[in-house]
Formats: C-alpha cells, sequence, structure tokens
C-alpha cells in the first residue's frame, strides 16, 4: 500500500521490510527497537523515515525483485544517491543532470538510482512526468510521425509549456518535473549530461547515411520505488543496455522507429513474400550495427545471449541464497533469437515481491 497524500503508512508492509532488512543485514542489530519506533513514527505523523542503509537496501532489492529485468546479476552494485531532502522542481532536476553525469561517467554506465521525497499524509513527493530521464521527441504531422511516435503525447505537452523542438529525428526532449506543490517545471537536457552513440555498421558504409544514434544510459523515470510501505514517486534509476532494447525494439518496432523496411531495401534483400524472411534479416543486421557502434564508442553495453546466461546465474544464485526469483517470461526472453538463449526452455515463479518498482496508481 502506497503512503500517498491523506494515507498513513501500512504498519503490516513496514514490519515486514524490516525484519528483511534485518535478516539479510544480521550485523545492524537492534530490530525490536527500530519496530517500536516505525510504529511510534507512524503514529505520530502518519509515515516513518527510512534510515539510509535502509534506503540503500530497499532500492537494491526492488531491482533484485524486477521481474521484468534480466539484468539483475548486479543488483548488488546499484549506487543510491539519497535526495531525499530535494523536493523543489528546480532540485530535483538539477539531480536529474546530476545523476546522468554521474551515472555515463565516460561511457562506464553505472547502475544508479537517485531517491526524491516520499509522499506522506502532509505533501505529496515530486515526479518527472518524462517515461525516462532521456528521450526522443515525436511530433506529429500530416505524414506521420517525425521522431520517436511513443513520445507524442509527452512531446505535445512540453511545446504547450513554451518548449520549441527542432523537428527532427533525435531531438532530445527536456525533463518535465512536478513539485508536490506548484507548477511543472521545464529543464533542457545540458549536452554534456547525455551521451550518444551514432550508429554504423561494420560491413555496410551506407548505414552511417541512415543517421541513426542513441543515447547511452537508459534511465527509467516514472515508477514508484515502494519500500516498507513507502512510496518514492520519483527515483529515477538506471543499468545498461541490452542491445536489442535498441536494436530490435526502439528502432525496429513500427510503432516506433520502423526500420526493418528499409534497413532491408539498402541491404537489397527481396521484400516481396515473408518467406525470404527478410524481416529477420534487417532485424539482425540492426543489432549487429548497435552493438558493433556501442562497443566502438567504448560504451557499457551488453548482448542478449550474453545476458540470459548471466541472468540464469543470478537464477541461481538467488536459490542458493533460499530466495525467490520472480520473472516475466514474456519479457526475460529476448526479442531476438529467443529460442536460442538459455532463458527460453523454462518457466519461472511469476508471483510479485516488495520493495518493488511499480507504475504510479
Amino acid at each position: 500500500m502506497n503512503a500517498v497524500l491523506g494515507r498513513t503508512a501500512d504498519l503490516h508492509e513496514a514490519e515486514r521490510f524490516l525484519r528483511l532488512f534485518h535478516t539479510e543485514n544480521p550485523a545492524v542489530g537492534g530490530l525490536h527497537a527500530r519496530l517500536r519506533d516505525v510504529a511510534r513514527e507512524v503514529t505520530r505523523t502518519g509515515t516513518y523515515t527510512h534510515t539510509y542503509e535502509e534506503l540503500e537496501f530497499g532500492a537494491r532489492v526492488a531491482w533484485r525483485n524486477s521481474n521484468r529485468c534480466i539484468g539483475r546479476l548486479y543488483w548488488r552494485s546499484l549506487r543510491v544517491r539519497d535526495r531525499r531532502q530535494v523536493g523543489t522542481a528546480e532540485g530535483v532536476a538539477l539531480e536529474c543532470v546530476a545523476h546522468l553525469r554521474e551515472a555515463t561517467g565516460n561511457g562506464k554506465i553505472r547502475p544508479t538510482i537517485t531517491v526524491f521525497p516520499p509522499d506522506t499524509p502532509a505533501m505529496r513527493g515530486p515526479r518527472v512526468r518524462n517515461e525516462q530521464l532521456i528521450r526522443y521527441a515525436g511530433y506529429r504531422t500530416p505524414g506521420g510521425v517525425v521522431g520517436d511516435p511513443r513520445n507524442a503525447g509527452l512531446t505535445e505537452l512540453a511545446l504547450s509549456m513554451g518548449w520549441r523542438g527542432g523537428r527532427g529525428r533525435f531531438d532530445l526532449l527536456p525533463l518535465i518535473v512536478q513539485p508536490g506543490l506548484g507548477e511543472a517545471l521545464l529543464c533542457n537536457l545540458p549536452g554534456d549530461a547525455v551521451l550518444e552513440v551514432p550508429l554504423t555498421h561494420p560491413e555496410y558504409p551506407w548505414f552511417a547515411d541512415l543517421g541513426l544514434r542513441w543515447h547511452a544510459v537508459p534511465a527509467i523515470s516514472d515508477m514508484c520505488l515502494e519500500i516498507g510501505g513507502i512510496c518514492y514517486p520519483c527515483a529515477p534509476f538506471n543499468g545498461w543496455y541490452m542491445g536489442t532494447e535498441i536494436g530490435a525494439r526502439n528502432l525496429a518496432d513500427e510503432d516506433r522507429y520502423d526500420l526493418l523496411g528499409v534497413t532491408a531495401e539498402r541491404l537489397g534483400l527481396d521484400t516481396s513474400t515473408e518467406r525470404t524472411l527478410w524481416r529477420d534479416h534487417a532485424l539482425v543486421e540492426l543489432n549487429v550495427a548497435v552493438l558493433h557502434s556501442f562497443e566502438r564508442a567504448g560504451v557499457t553495453m551488453t548482448d542478449h545471449h550474453t545476458e540470459s546466461r548471466r541472468f540464469l546465474t543470478h537464477l541461481s544464485k538467488e536459490e542458493k541464497a533460499g530466495r525467490v526469483c520472480p520473472a516475466d517470461w514474456s519479457w526475460i526472453v529476448p526479442p531476438l533469437s529467443g529460442g536460442a538463449t538459455p532463458v527460453f526452455h523454462r518457466y519461472y515463479d511469476t508471483r510479485v515481491l516488495t520493495p518493488a518498482f511499480v507504475h504510479h496508481r
């Protein structure tokens, strides 16, 4: 249960989380005293405050519990930036930019989360309207969408707030930050906060002429971090990309950049019948280009075969630790050559665990 405006924190959820925290961190000690203090704080204020250690553990376990994420082997490495004291729109925007700079480094991407104030009975926490901190604009025109169709609605909102887009295919959208009180704020991302990779192909020089690129850091910003009955509605977090996320989804899906046809044409493939498997051929070459380009640029990225094996290593470790490892098969199996990866050939536990990242309700 969320601790949203007008609702008190759920003591049952708080106790369950604190017991989990102390079980996995036995050196901390003082469980019963902590439970007593939290109960008193909830009775007095309707909510309670996590220690930094609890926040760090909760954020990491939320990643560990993310049943749609194949890259959970490194959940313990998540860097937690505690910014619960930052609640203004300007402050949130500045910290989101700082998050991107720190997570990006020089291309060696670091899994990072920045946690802003939670929802409480007295005050809503801030929110970021963007699905991810970095997104490309999508402009609706009579001839279709220029750019990323997924972001057409957000683009129109930004334009209505005074943003001037460049009408290009890869225009960076501004952040739209909604504070707990007051008006939403537009924040343009500075160039040094966004690392982009131009896409080329190791065998086809013409691929560079397509003018494609993609950003290095997938920082999800529209999900709530729920820990022990407390909702942190603004907690942008990132890992690094798996190549198929870009090559087989963002660039290939018909409701995104829809580049299979263009790629097939430049490859000279026979598109007159599905039996030539032209889509499959074009899809593979798109993914080859993505992996090649990120490696050439020195930017962290993994491929779906490697990550599938890593996920089964993670699954084995969790089982040895006596923990459930939930997974959604439809998300864990890669969108390219799924049957050739080891994650395809088994079933998974589908239960929902907390702490967790959830979409706002």
